[in-house]
Formats: structure tokens, C-alpha cells, sequence
């Protein structure tokens, strides 16, 4: 039997029972695949990661209860809280290696910033159907990214991103893309809700990745380069975003909910 270290955080919150809770496994050695998904999948969390050390840093990975992903922001600013307050690391940036390239953290006054690269966005000028029976509330306007399985459909307010109840089972025939609504805020430069049914997410609290797209969306549309964002889920939480050049930064909290052992 084998043991592993298994940590619970609340990301982009500053305190417990908010944010979006990720579970963070460090790994003394590789497992395999089946067994990583096992693991996500007895979480039951939006996201479980798994990092280990290499010579350069850490490599991480990153699976649903139902799917491995090719990235994910909570988790890894979830994993950077880890390995800079439970396992002692001290240098000025971390350097995660995974599937979507090299990612890294740095913190600063008492932020976590993900340095992640920016997602150029194209307008849809067809909705597939799922989307719009999905959605039911016409958007302003949907656009999508080459590298991300994204729906993103603008509103013209956050009243109606609040508002909005989308029929899953419609959007579960996007699979493998999932559903952003997102619209100017009332108190940040923009809001936004995502919605993964045929991941067994039915609406994540607050999601890192899909700002590599919304930022540069909404740093375009209100001309300005530092975009404060919230997610509205029922959890809710802040990200403190600035698009430089080709990259996104995306600043937030964390807060730690639980860790102990699994044994394998």
C-alpha cells in the first residue's frame, strides 16, 4: 500500500466555503492514468491535480471526475498555494510542465498569479443548436478559440448572466465543449458563468482557464489592458486579470480547506 498527500482549496477566495475547491495530490513517484482518474473521480470535485517534481519544476496534471483536461486555472493556482505553503518553496516563481506548455505562479502581496498564455478568439457566425435550445435567452454575440472546447456568449448585462437558467441536457450535446455567458459587470469590468454538463460539472464556481479568452475579449471591447472579472456562481469569486503581449495574467486567493493521505 502507497500512500499519497492530498490537499482540499478553496481557489480565488480568501477564505473557506467559497472560491472553487480543487484537490491537490503530490505525487513522490508516477502513477498511472486509470488510477489518476479513479482518484478525481472518488473526489468528486470539479478538478483534481496532480503534481510531482522534476528538475526544471513541477509537472502537473489535471482530471475531472469524468475526463482528463488540458488546463485548468483554479487547480493550478490551487497546486502553487501548496507547494508554497505546505511544502516550504521559496524561490521566486514556480514552473509547472503540463499538456498545454509550460505554466507558471508567482505570488505578491498576498496573490497567486498564473502566468498563462492568451487565447485569440474568433466570432461564430453559426450557433449549433444545442447552444441556442441550451442558452434560451438569445445572446448579443457567441465567439469560440482554436484551442479551447469553449462556447463564449456575450450578454448585455449582469443582471442577465444572473438570471439565466440553461437547459443542461442541451448543452450536454455540445460535449466536448462547454458554455461561458459572460457580460460587462456592475462593480467589475466583467462577469461570467460556465456551465460543463457533459464533464459532470454542471457550473463550476469560478474557472482561471476560460480568462485566457475573456481577457483578451473584454481588454479589446472596453480598451483597456488591467480587466477586474468575478464569476457568479452560487460560490462566487475574484480574478484579477491584465493581458502583456501574448500572455494573461490572472491574479487571486486561496485558502486552505483540508489535506491528509490517500492510501493505494
Amino acid at each position: 500500500m502507497s500512500e499519497i498527500s492530498i490537499y482540499q482549496i478553496d481557489a480565488f477566495s480568501n477564505k473557506v466555503f467559497s472560491g472553487n475547491p480543487a484537490a491537490v495530490c503530490v505525487l513522490d513517484s508516477a502513477i498511472s492514468d486509470e488510477v489518476m482518474q479513479q482518484i478525481a473521480k472518488e473526489n468528486n470535485l470539479s478538478e483534481t491535480a496532480f503534481i510531482m517534481a522534476n528538475e526544471t519544476g513541477w509537472d502537473i496534471r489535471w482530471f475531472t471526475p469524468k475526463f482528463e483536461v488540458p488546463l485548468c486555472g483554479h487547480a493550478t493556482l490551487a497546486s502553487a498555494y501548496v507547494i508554497y505553503n505546505e511544502l516550504s518553496f521559496n524561490g521566486a516563481e514556480i514552473r509547472f510542465q503540463s499538456k498545454s506548455g509550460e505554466l507558471i505562479v508567482y505570488r505578491s502581496k498576498g496573490l497567486l498569479t498564473l502566468d498563462f498564455p492568451a487565447m485569440q478568439y474568433v466570432d461564430c457566425e453559426e450557433l449549433p443548436t444545442p447552444l441556442e435550445d441550451g442558452l434560451g435567452i438569445p445572446p448579443r454575440s457567441v465567439f469560440k478559440v482554436d484551442s479551447d472546447p469553449n462556447y463564449y456568449a456575450v450578454y448585455e448585462s449582469e443582471e442577465q448572466i444572473l438570471a439565466l437558467q440553461p437547459t443542461l441536457a442541451k448543452l450536454e450535446e455540445l460535449h466536448p465543449y462547454g458554455v461561458i455567458i459572460t457580460a460587462p459587470g456592475q462593480h467589475y469590468d466583467c462577469v461570467s458563468r460556465y456551465f460543463l454538463p457533459s464533464f459532470n460539472i454542471p457550473e463550476d464556481p469560478v474557472t482561471g482557464s476560460i480568462h485566457c479568452a475573456l481577457v483578451p475579449y473584454w481588454s479589446h471591447r472596453l480598451n483597456k489592458r488591467k480587466i477586474d472579472a468575478a464569476q457568479l456562481s452560487e460560490n462566487g469569486g475574484e480574478l484579477f486579470c491584465e493581458l502583456k503581449g501574448d500572455r494573461v495574467l490572472i491574479s487571486g486567493y486561496a485558502s486552505k480547506y483540508l489535506e491528509g493521505k490517500i492510501f493505494i
